[in-house]
C-alpha cells in the first residue's frame, strides 16, 4: 500500500464521532472543531497523514536521527570504511581547555587516521562495532541536543563529531536517504536538501573528486527503495560562509552547480552569523562576477541572530531568493512591508529556532507576523535529526502555539513547492498532484468523524516532553 494511502486509511479510521455528518461542511469548519475538541493526539494523527510539500530548508548531515547514524556507519564496512569513536582521554599529549579536538569524546574518525595515531592515541578510541552498551549510548547521546544543551553545544561539538563519518561519500548519501525516507513516512512530497562535496576520501584517504561524488548520489537516488519513498529530491551546495577560502569555494560550487543541473538547483551559505566573517556583503562582489555568465538560485541563511542587523536586506540584495530562518526580519520595517506578497519567501523552523535558543519561548518568534500580513512562508525542519522531530512536529508546533488555520497551513505546504528551486516541468508536476492530494483529504475529512482514545503514531523527543501527549 503506498504511503499516502496508508496514513490516510490510519487517519479515517480513528475519525468516528466529534464531527456531524456534513455535506455542508466548509474546509475549515472539520479542522476547528477537530483543534476545538482538545484531542491532541487525533490531531497529531491528522497532521501526520495529511500531504505536505517540501522540505526546503534540510541539513541532510543534521537530520538523520542518531539511531540511523550508528547503522549507516556500520554498514559503510560493504564500502570499505571503518570508523572509530573518541570513548577515553588517556593524556597522550599537553593540551589546555582550549584544545577542543583532543577533549571531544565521540568524535568519530575513519581508519587511516585511526592507523596514523600512536599507541596511546589508539587507545582512547574504539571501532563502531566494538562499543559497549554504555559507550554506544553516550555516543548516540553526543549527536542529539539534550534539554541541558544550546546553540554552543551544536555548533561546536555536533558537527564535529559527524565530520569524520563524512569522509565517505556512501555514508553522504545513505544520509540523504534516511531523510527521503522520513519525509515519505510525513507524506511529504519534495525534498530540496543542503549538501556538502568537500573532504570525501577514500578508504585509504585519497581525495574523491566533486563529480564522482555527485554520480554516487544520482546512483542512491535511482535505488528502488529511495524511488520507492515517493519523495522528489533536489540538492543544494552548501557554502560554509566565514570559511578563510569562502570566496574561492564559491566560484568552484557555482560551477559545479551549473554543470549539474539535473540534481543541483541551487546554492545556499550557512554557518553561524554571529561570525562576522561570513557577512553577506563579502560575496557581492563574486557572485555578480558568476552572474556575467550563468544564473543560478541562491537559498540562504539570514537573520538567524539575536540583535538587529542588515543581514536579510544585504542577503537579498546579493541575489538569495529564499532566506532560511529570517528571524531578525522583524526588526526591519521596511522591508517587512517590501517583502509582502511575494516574491521572496521566508523559510520558518520552528524548532529549531527555540532549541538553539533564538527565542525563549514561541510568543517571542515572528512567524505568525509574517504568515499573517502575507510575507510568504514555508515550515521547514533544519536539523531535525539532532532534536529528534518530524516534518509533522514542526505543524503541530504551529497549531498549537499560533492556532494555524486550514487555509494557513495548506498555503505553507503550497509555498514549499511554488518557491522550490526544481526544474520548472517537475514543479508543475508536484503542484498539481498536492492540488489533487489536498482535496481529496479534505473531502474524507469532512465526510468522516473523530474519536477520542485513537492509537497515535511514535513521536520524537521534543513533542513528547513539551506537549505530553506520548504514553
Amino acid at each position: 500500500m503506498p504511503s499516502f494511502t496508508r496514513h490516510l486509511w490510519i487517519a479515517l479510521t480513528v475519525m468516528v464521532g466529534l464531527l456531524k455528518p456534513a455535506t455542508a461542511q466548509s474546509n475549515e469548519h472539520w479542522f476547528e472543531t477537530l483543534k476545538q475538541s482538545g484531542d491532541d493526539r487525533t490531531l497529531y494523527q491528522v497532521l501526520h497523514a495529511m500531504p505536505k510539500g517540501g522540505d526546503l530548508h534540510n541539513h541532510t548531515t543534521g537530520s538523520v536521527f542518531v539511531e540511523d547514524w550508528l547503522s549507516i556507519a556500520l554498514a559503510d564496512a560493504a564500502n570499505g570504511y571503518t570508523f572509530y569513536a573518541k570513548v577515553r582521554i588517556n593524556n597522550c599529549r599537553e593540551y589546555d581547555q582550549a584544545d577542543t579536538e583532543y577533549l571531544l569524546l565521540f568524535r568519530n574518525i575513519p581508519a587511516y587516521q585511526y592507523d596514523a595515531l600512536n599507541d596511546c592515541e589508539k587507545g582512547e578510541f574504539k571501532a563502531l562495532g566494538d562499543l559497549n552498551d554504555a559507550e554506544r549510548k553516550g555516543w548516540l547521546n553526543s549527536l542529539r541536543l539534550n534539554d541541558a544543551e544550546g546553540r554552543e553545544e551544536f555548533f561546536s561539538t555536533h558537527w564535529e563529531r559527524l565530520e569524520g563519518l563524512l569522509v565517505s561519500p556512501y555514508v553522504r548519501a545513505e544520509a540523504l536517504f534516511h531523510n527521503m525516507r522520513g519525509l515519505g513516512d510525513d507524506n511529504a512530497s519534495y525534498l530540496e536538501a543542503q549538501i556538502g562535496l568537500s573532504r570525501t576520501t577514500t578508504p585509504t584517504g585519497e581525495p574523491i573528486d566533486p563529480e564522482t561524488v555527485l554520480d554516487i548520489y544520482r546512483a542512491r537516488l535511482a535505488a528502488p527503495d529511495a524511488v520507492a519513498t515517493g519523495v522528489t529530491v533536489r540538492l543544494q551546495l552548501m557554502l560554509l560562509r566565514f570559511a578563510p577560502d569562502a570566496e574561492a569555494s564559491l566560484r568552484n560550487l557555482y560551477a559545479l552547480a551549473v554543470n549539474n543541473r539535473d540534481i543541483l538547483v541551487g546554492l545556499n551559505m550557512a554557518g553561524r552569523e554571529d561570525n562576522d566573517k561570513g557577512h553577506p556583503r563579502r560575496f557581492l562582489n563574486v557572485l555578480r562576477e558568476l552572474r556575467q555568465q550563468s544564473a543560478l538560485p541562491l537559498a540562504i541563511h539570514a537573520g538567524e541572530v539575536d540583535e538587529p542587523n542588515d543581514h536579510v536586506r544585504d542577503t537579498l540584495l546579493i541575489g538569495a531568493k529564499r532566506i532560511g530562518h529570517g528571524l531578525n526580519l522583524i526588526t526591519d520595517d521596511d522591508l517587512m512591508l517590501d517583502l509582502r506578497y511575494g516574491p521572496y519567501l521566508i523559510e520558518i523552523n520552528l524548532i529549531s529556532n527555540l532549541l538553539l535558543e533564538y527565542v525563549v519561548d514561541y510568543s517571542q518568534h515572528p512567524f505568525p507576523e509574517y504568515l499573517r500580513t502575507g510575507i510568504p512562508v514555508a515550515l521547514s525542519t533544519d536539523d531535525r535529526g539532532m532534536w529528534d522531530s518530524t516534518f509533522t512536529d514542526e505543524y503541530f508546533v504551529g497549531v498549537k502555539e499560533f492556532d494555524l488555520t486550514w487555509a494557513e497551513i495548506v498555503s505553507m505546504s503550497r509555498n514549499s513547492l511554488q518557491y522550490a528551486f526544481v526544474q520548472e516541468p517537475v514543479k508543475a508536476k508536484l503542484l498539481d498532484e498536492f492540488d489533487a492530494k489536498i482535496k481529496r483529504f479534505e473531502r474524507l475529512m469532512r465526510k468522516a468523524g473523530l474519536a477520542k482514545n485513537s492509537p497515535f503514531p511514535d513521536t520524537r523527543t521534543f513533542i513528547c516532553a513539551r506537549y505530553q501527549i506520548c504514553d
